[in-house]
Order: structure tokens, then C-alpha cells, then sequence
């Protein structure tokens, strides 16, 4: 039976380089007013920018409130408001695209429409009340009933115009 064996260039097996701080990962200091992008044959500079922290690079808070079965009777059944509930699942990827649309639909409408998001997975018998076969599914409810229904992911267009048929009725 023959053995393997591993040979590391010693230059690999006793390099232990630490981590680098997120920083080091883009091309400008983040602590810095002045920015240099480099182009083909010169650099852009940008001058009297805004420091940067971490924090206005990362993704901006949900705005649409998760629902749950312990929550649904009264946020979306007891609403004085219409209601959009985004049904999903968290291995969907679909979904995150809706999830995007819906947040948002919940920051253009806001006042005018309660939004939520339901994960199908944690809160099946809800699902299986409005007979949700599949994910993302939007329902608009308006007085506690099931107004307008948007079944996959589609364009913002479709969002708006049952949004703006609920609304009117």
C-alpha cells in the first residue's frame, strides 16, 4: 500500500498571518476626507468626502415587521390599516428579492400600510389557512380580510398596483 505525502514550501507552513482588519479590504482609507479610485490611465480623486465608518457600508435595517402565529390575529386580522404580509421561507432565494420590493413598498407607504413578513417554515398553519402552495407570496388584507394576492417574484409595478386597488376599495 502506498503512503502519501504532503510537501509545504516552508515559507507557507511558517507564515501565520493574522487577520486583516476590514478596513485593509477596500481601496481608500475609511477614516479619510480625501478618496483616490484608480482608473486605467490616471486616478479619480474625490475630495472633502464624508469619513466612512463600517457601518454606512453595511445593509440598512428591515423595515417590514415579522408577524408571527402569536402576532397575526392582531396585527393583520384586528388592523385599522390595510395589510401586506409577505410569505417566505429563509432557504428561499426568491425571497430575498421580494424582501427587498417589500421594504421598500413599507418605506413609500408608511401610514398608508402596515408590512410584515411571515417564514412559512417557523409559522406553517397560517400558511396552510390562506393555502400558501408556495413561496414568496403577497397578501394584502384590508378589515381583516384577504383583499389581493401577488403569487412569485415580480417587478415593484405589481406590488403598487394591488397595493393601489386595496387601498381604493
Amino acid at each position: 500500500m502506498a503512503s502519501s505525502i504532503s510537501i509545504i514550501p516552508s515559507y507557507f507552513a511558517s507564515t501565520s498571518l493574522p487577520p486583516r482588519p476590514i478596513a485593509s479590504h477596500f481601496p481608500f482609507n475609511l477614516n479619510s476626507s480625501t478618496f483616490f479610485f484608480p482608473l486605467k490611465n490616471e486616478s479619480f480623486k474625490l475630495r472633502n468626502a464624508p469619513p466612512l465608518s463600517p457601518k454606512a457600508l453595511s445593509a440598512r435595517a428591515p423595515k417590514a415587521a415579522v408577524v408571527t402565529k402569536d402576532t397575526w390575529e392582531k396585527s393583520v386580522l384586528n388592523s385599522d390599516s390595510p395589510v401586506l404580509v409577505e410569505f417566505y421561507a429563509s432557504w428561499c432565494g426568491p425571497c430575498r428579492m421580494v424582501h427587498r420590493i417589500i421594504d421598500e413598498i413599507a418605506g413609500e407607504y408608511a401610514g398608508r400600510l402596515s408590512c410584515f413578513i411571515l417564514n412559512t417554515d417557523d409559522d406553517f398553519p397560517i400558511a396552510e389557512d390562506y393555502e400558501i402552495k408556495a413561496v414568496p407570496v403577497v397578501l394584502l388584507f384590508k378589515n381583516g380580510e384577504k383583499r389581493e394576492s401577488v403569487v412569485g417574484t415580480m417587478p415593484k409595478d405589481f406590488y403598487i398596483a394591488a397595493i393601489e386597488r386595496v387601498l381604493k376599495s
